[in-house]
């Protein structure tokens, strides 16, 4: 069996996001900033407005943009948070100090602090500190809400542009909130394979990736929740043991039995798996493939 790769931290999607959303409208909606502190300047992306502008104002809301959370306050501000690749919020009680040097910045409050860490030496996560509606627009990527969105608007915003259904999938413009490892687990569901292009797609195929997004964001969701500890998601990764195929590469498909494969790129790699998906033919990997040469199988079977 091939050696699964080692799984870095993954960008927070659409369940996780939605769980940290739940939990904060529950936690700080209707309650007073004591303070806002910056520690990681890096972390600040605009200027517009000061951190200090937060002190005393009233958290009105919480909302998600894409992969996005937003606290919304009085008089029209908003709060921005993007955790990228391994950015994660914590929630600590009154009197815990922020954790050393992960803690990038943090919302103080009379019943706890909200804190915004990182892990690694990479600083991508990011807060926007924004006034008007006009401003926290420019956020909003005009993806369509996978778990609202219907089925003709669905094959609409699928057939508007020609790319892989993973790319479609994954284009915070086409859809919101998904990423690589639930587009590899709606890919299995669907049973379609991650390179098709979205053109070829036929109406019934169409009808059954739209099933299976809904399905698997909505029971990952659920499952998501019953994890929660002390009704805060304090443990988000984008692997689980539970997935089909996602950061499963080499192990055993549950459905086939088939060993599930991968095509690397760049920092990523999707997952699938061949007799499910590809009707048993294996993509190329760029880093396997290319190294193999004549010796790279062009089937299941032949793996």
């Amino acid at each position: 069996m091939p050696r699964p790769r080692p799984q870095a931290p993954a960008m927070p999607e659409l369940p996780d996001v939605t769980l940290y959303v739940d939990a904060l409208r529950g936690r700080v909606v209707g309650r007073v900033v004591s303070q806002l502190v910056v520690r990681n300047t890096f972390v600040l992306r605009s200027v517009a407005v000061p951190p200090s502008a937060w002190t005393g104002r009233t958290i009105s809301g919480v909302s998600r943009f894409g992969k996005r959370i937003v606290l919304h306050g009085a008089d029209d501000h908003h709060l921005v948070i993007h955790l990228m690749i391994a950015g994660r919020l914590r929630w600590l009680a009154p009197g815990k100090k922020p954790p050393g040097k992960l803690a990038l910045a943090w919302l103080g409050l009379a019943h706890g602090t909200l804190v915004l860490t990182e892990a690694g030496s990479k600083r991508r996560a990011s807060i926007h500190l924004v006034q008007g509606r006009d401003a926290l627009a420019e956020f909003a990527r005009g993806g369509l809400e996978p778990l609202e969105v219907g089925l003709e608007a669905f094959a609409e915003r699928l057939r508007s542009e020609n790319h892989t259904i993973k790319r479609s999938l994954t284009d915070p413009t086409m859809f919101s909130g998904i990423g690589n490892a639930y587009s590899d687990e709606i890919l299995h569901r669907a049973r379609l394979g991650p390179l098709v292009w979205t053109s070829r797609l036929t109406d019934e195929e169409i009808a059954q990736l739209h099933r299976a997004m809904r399905e698997v964001l909505v029971e990952w969701t659920e499952r998501l929740r019953g994890e929660l500890v002390d009704g805060w998601p304090a443990k988000v990764t984008a692997f689980h043991e539970a997935m089909a195929v996602h950061g499963r590469y080499g192990k055993l498909c549950p459905v086939c039995d088939a060993p599930v494969q991968r095509i690397r790129y760049a920092e990523n790699e999707t997952n699938y798996c061949a007799r499910c998906q590809t009707g048993g033919r294996l993509l190329a990997d760029r880093a396997l493939s290319r190294l193999l040469r004549d010796d790279w199988p062009r089937s299941i079977d032949e793996w």
